[in-house]
């Protein structure tokens, strides 16, 4: 499965910044091991349901460390049988887009 989620600390910095506290949940994610990308909505990431879910929840944890009260945005591609779709799903979009 790839899911797709952002982390909102309720309140962030002096200038209403959050980056430091995403950041934290970012490490996470990038420490689990797993397939990831981090862009600038969403972070990524590809694996098995308990282990993809097991990292959201440090992720949160991590945020929820820095911050009193936190949202979770979450979407998941859940295909059984099917690895390596991290990749692959961008790579069929721009073999259409070179046809």
């Amino acid at each position: 499965m790839i899911v797709a989620f952002s982390i909102s600390p309720a309140a962030g910095d002096e200038t209403g910044g959050v980056s430091e506290a995403v950041a934290e949940a970012v490490r996470v994610v990038r420490a689990s091991g797993l397939p990831n990308e981090t862009n600038a909505m969403f972070t990524n990431i590809e694996g098995e349901w308990d282990e993809v879910m097991a990292v959201v929840k440090q992720a949160v944890e991590a945020v929820t460390a820095v911050s009193p009260r936190v949202g979770l945005v979450l979407k998941a591609d859940i295909r059984p049988g099917f690895t390596g779709q991290l990749a692959a799903k961008v790579e069929r979009i721009e073999q259409a887009l070179a046809d």
